[in-house]
């Protein structure tokens, strides 16, 4: 097999739907391609639509479905597809994780596999993710640092021009770049990848798990790169619930933060970074106190960050706990 697509379903059936519609076109150029669909525990519906449109469209010999029971988040979803794979007597050479939330755009998965096989010393590759209307998204970033989390809790713009070596989301450019790391929401990742570093890291649910990944390839010697020929259309956060309107942040992403800087970089580390964080928010509260701000905070921002940081939930690395576990 060229090429395993992995889509995780999670209560977004149409979404989906309209995703693999989007690629019933791409199919025919990159031979040996195959997508596989995880429904991932939705309780619902969505297995029955899915199933109902694969076989109602002929998709049924480039398409299959996987039923879970249970949640097992984007980690857990896309591992089941992707453990699967490789332990078949064909396995990709590649795999693309591909949110349900996208449409791709012509030529976008041949654009990334071309781009894979022209450098075979890149590991990873990022499509160009972009709103319906073309206007594009970061889609390729630098890791996060203490310099990168005090100026995301502050936001304040002469700040961020004497930090923005360390800014996670550089501006957006229209030719192939090296990133720290790409947005799992489009991500290509080489078998041989996977064979050095594993395969994503459940531990996480979902969120920092495209970081930790990247940077686990990265200590591998695998680079990552942003390819902009190929574009895919993200409509953000229908998968996960979380998008650019101002709302309390889920306890699930905290989470998955604390998780990321104490695996990947340590007690210490993660300390200092949990303190740049709330001393930028505590700063921007000021701002907004003095009335030099106009600007709508995420709603409780710095007290969720105080609660999950490694001060009160202490230094040890957790598994993030699952939504349904922490509402029984």
């Amino acid at each position: 097999m060229k090429l395993l697509i992995a889509i995780v379903n999670f209560r977004v059936a149409a979404l989906t739907i309209d995703c693999l519609r989007s690629l019933k076109a791409e199919i025919a150029g990159v031979p040996g391609t195959h997508v596989a669909v995880c429904e991932n525990g939705s309780g619902d519906d969505s297995a029955l639509h899915i199933r109902d449109a694969i076989d109602g469209n002929g998709w049924a010999d480039w398409c299959s479905l996987t039923v879970l029971q249970t949640n097992l988040g984007f980690t857990g979803g896309n591992n089941v597809l992707i453990r699967s794979a490789l332990a078949s007597g064909a396995p990709p050479d590649h795999v693309l994780l591909l949110n349900p939330d996208t449409v791709v755009r012509p030529n976008a998965i041949r654009a990334l596999v071309a781009f894979m096989e022209q450098h075979p010393a890149v590991g990873i590759a990022g499509s160009r993710l972009e709103d319906p209307d073309g206007t594009p998204q970061h889609s390729a970033f630098r890791f996060h640092t203490a310099a990168s989390e005090f100026d995301a809790g502050l936001r304040l713009g002469p700040v961020t021009k004497v930090l923005s070596r360390w800014i996670v989301a550089p501006p957006v450019v229209d030719k192939p770049i090296a990133a720290d790391w790409v947005s799992g929401a489009s991500m290509m990742v080489r078998r041989q990848v996977f064979e050095d570093v594993g395969l994503l890291d459940e531990g996480y649910f979902t969120y920092f798990e495209d970081i930790d990944f990247c940077l686990r390839a990265k200590r591998k010697g695998w680079s990552a790169w942003y390819v902009p020929t190929s574009r895919v259309v993200h409509f953000v956060g229908q998968s996960s619930g979380v998008n650019r309107t101002p709302r309390r942040l889920p306890p699930y992403l905290l989470e998955a933060r604390r998780r990321y800087f104490l695996k990947s970089h340590g007690a210490l580390y993660a300390a200092f970074v949990d303190l740049s964080a709330i001393a930028g928010l505590c700063l921007f509260q000021l701002t907004i106190f003095f009335g030099k701000r106009d600007t709508h905070p995420v709603p409780h921002m710095l007290q969720d960050y105080i609660r999950h940081s490694v001060f009160l939930r202490g230094f040890t690395v957790e598994a993030v706990q699952l939504p349904a576990a922490r509402n029984r």
